[in-house]
């Protein structure tokens, strides 16, 4: 088992991560190979709260084109967590 602050990369910050967190969802870029087990133990763990519920997605890279290179570049896939938190818990990261 892989250490949490291995499995859990960092927090997504955008408006439609904001607009959940009134309903204690949180959303985290996760390493590609963890699970939802590995995930709701590290969030468990970090931030000592209790989860209710992962959902994972993945993302593919976009393409993006270098005008001045004339080139076309990969960006890298990415998956997220979507984690739903019981009752009241709360992270206080978000929070401030």
């Amino acid at each position: 088992m892989k250490h949490a602050r291995q499995v859990i990369l960092e927090p997504i910050v955008s408006e439609k991560s904001y607009a959940l967190l009134d309903q204690g969802v949180y959303t985290f870029r996760v390493a590609p190979e963890a699970n939802k087990v590995e995930i709701r133990q590290a969030v468990e763990e970090i931030f000592n709260v209790r989860v209710a519920d992962v959902n994972t997605l993945n993302r593919k890279g976009k393409r993006k084109f270098d005008r001045r290179r004339r080139t076309t570049t990969q960006r890298s896939d990415t998956k997220r967590a979507i984690v739903t938190l019981v009752g009241d818990d709360r992270i206080p990261l978000f929070e401030s």
